[in-house]
């Protein structure tokens, strides 16, 4: 496609909540526009969504930005990990898709872990499944709605489905497919044998409805003429193979080995970049691979910002004045401690487990609540921090602070001082979507991704430094943490 005097790339954050959609000028990354559209809300343990929506929402996005689609020379999506899309052989979905954060798939995952071994899994595909994984949800359909079963025909991920749409073309890349459970990262292979274990009585055949892994510089095609009519954009608009979103947030950072990135949104991550393979058989670190040919060792809770928004609620404040209490809160003898696993948790692996509070006196005030709500979420993170540590990931380099709670001053202060250290907040704020934009550029470009992110000065952000030394809160959430499993 002939390059316009403004050539744009189109980054797309398809995510639980929202989808969200970057314009940025090719050459310099410079921000020219951005939307937003909303999702259907979700409300654990059962969190499903229909495909449609997320199409409808790109559609509304790109609605807001007719005045520079254009301009748009290429295209990547960045979603949500671990959704089951299933299509039948028309290409409608059998059914709403099941989200990460759907745990109704519990009692599967117990019997696929208990019935092949945790080092069975690592060993296969580098992780040991919880319910997010998207083979205990296959397994949860396959025993709860058989009849569905037999009609799939293609089994796509939330990212896949969006790429799909746009271009015709079932295809995903290594990242989000490391994330299914049936994908082997280090082999960059399907494992037909871990389909059979979700009970695919032909596992070999059914390698047919999973999408072609592409390689990180490959393009998935270009958009369609309907879909181009669709989004305002015209012709020959290159679509890149996207990933997962943390994949993408990774390389909106420009992530190197040794950086640590804390993403605070609807659930919390912690992960890094590595050059190795990570196997871990407690299940706390998730053998991922990343967007561009490594790998993206990583920890997943369930509760991050939803918990500080409940706990503003009963205050009575919004997130903002959530923020300013916490930051207000006097020293306390006994502070108090929250351990927030409102929707039961994911790492540990605690899917019925509930929220508990600990240490509550007479003379507690919002202000210890609030700051116990940020504390909880931060805490329940940064034992991600030290289990990637314990896995062998090198965590020397930098701590970053992502996602919309990276926002918050409470947030980032009382990240610097729980691990009292430096936390650095990157100035780009949507992460995903930038990452999404970066693998745009770079295929359309035929750059590799480093000379784009060094190009668009990625990772840049404001310094945060410890207030005061708060590491000793971490040994009380630890205490506290070992009881919220009995806590049903």
């Amino acid at each position: 496609m002939p390059r316009t005097s403004r050539a744009l790339v189109a980054g797309v954050d398809s995510s639980t909540q929202s989808t969200k959609v970057e314009l940025r000028d090719i050459d310099s990354g410079v921000l020219v526009a951005r939307a937003t559209a909303p999702h259907p809300p979700t409300s654990p343990p059962v969190s499903e969504q229909h495909p449609e929506s997320w199409w409808v929402a790109l559609v509304e996005c790109f609605a807001q930005l007719s005045s520079s689609s254009r301009d748009v020379v290429a295209i990547s999506v960045a979603g949500q990990q671990h959704g089951l899309v299933l299509l039948d052989d028309s290409g409608m979905p059998l059914r709403p898709a099941k989200l990460w954060n759907d745990t109704t798939s519990a009692s599967q995952t117990e019997r696929l872990v208990s019935e092949y071994g945790a080092a069975s899994w690592v060993e296969a595909c580098g992780s040991v499944p919880v319910p997010s994984f998207t083979v205990t949800k296959l397994a949860w359909v396959v025993e709860h709605e058989p009849e569905l079963a037999d009609r799939i025909a293609q089994i796509m991920l939330p990212h896949d489905y969006l790429t799909w749409r746009l271009t015709g073309r079932h295809v995903t890349d290594r990242g989000d497919a490391s994330g299914t459970g049936w994908f082997d990262p280090r082999a960059n292979v399907y494992r037909e044998d871990m389909l059979e274990r979700a009970g695919i009585a032909d596992g070999a055949a059914a390698q047919s409805w999973l999408p072609e892994v592409l390689a990180a510089d490959a393009a998935a095609g270009e958009v369609s003429d309907e879909a181009a009519s669709l989004l305002g954009l015209g012709s020959g608009v290159v679509v890149g193979p996207g990933s997962g979103d943390n994949m993408g947030a990774a390389l909106g950072l420009a992530l190197s080995p040794g950086d640590v990135v804390i993403s605070l949104g609807t659930s919390g991550t912690v992960y890094s970049v590595s050059l190795t393979a990570t196997t871990d058989e407690s299940g706390a670190v998730a053998g991922f691979a990343d967007a561009s040919g490594k790998f993206l060792p990583l920890v997943c809770t369930l509760n991050a910002t939803k918990v500080t928004d409940t706990v503003a609620r009963w205050l009575g404040v919004d997130a903002a004045g959530l923020s300013a209490l916490a930051l207000a809160a006097p020293p306390t003898a006994v502070p108090p401690v929250l351990i927030p696993y409102f929707d039961g948790e994911r790492t540990p692996n605690l899917p019925a487990a509930s929220g508990l509070f600990a240490g509550l006196r007479n003379d507690t005030s919002p202000e210890d609540l609030a700051l116990a709500a940020h504390d909880g979420v931060l805490c329940g993170l940064l034992s991600g921090f030290d289990a990637l540590a314990a896995a062998g990931v090198d965590t020397s380099g930098r701590l970053l602070l992502i996602g919309g709670g990276s926002r918050s001053a409470a947030y980032r202060q009382r990240a610097a001082d729980l691990r009292n250290a430096p936390v650095t907040v990157p100035h780009d704020d949507e992460t995903v979507a930038v990452g999404a934009a970066v693998q745009a550029a770079a295929i359309s470009t035929a750059s590799p991704l480093g000379v784009v992110a060094q190009a668009w000065n990625l990772g840049a952000g404001l310094s945060v430094d410890p207030a005061t030394d708060a590491t000793n809160a971490r040994d009380r959430y630890g205490v506290t943490a070992s009881l919220a499993g009995q806590i049903q």
